[in-house]
């Protein structure tokens, strides 16, 4: 690997893992995780799915996994439902100037 491509997966996990903690931090700000582990999760998943997830996220336990991606999805926004609902509400003729 080179000097700039390990300065460039270094920054990518740096984005990553800094990305993770605001998503924790919200996840614990609205209540959704807690010093209780309560719930026990469990199902049959592909090894190279939890393995690709792993490494995208830049975390190195399934419990870590779990976390950060059910947090992901519980405070997921509704952007893409809300544009997409949008479609055809601007009038074809205004001039958006571009």
């Amino acid at each position: 690997m080179t000097i700039r491509g390990a300065t460039a997966a270094a920054s990518e996990e740096q984005i990553a893992r800094n990305r993770n903690r605001l998503v924790l931090e919200q996840a614990r700000a609205v209540g959704l995780l807690g010093a209780a582990k309560n719930t026990r999760l469990s199902g049959r998943v592909p090894s190279d799915l939890v393995e690709a997830a792993k490494k995208r996220a830049h975390v190195t336990s399934d419990t870590e996994l779990l976390e950060l991606a059910l947090s992901r999805l519980a405070l997921e926004d509704d952007f893409g439902i809300r544009l997409v609902g949008r479609k055809g509400s601007i009038p074809a003729d205004i001039d958006l100037g571009v």
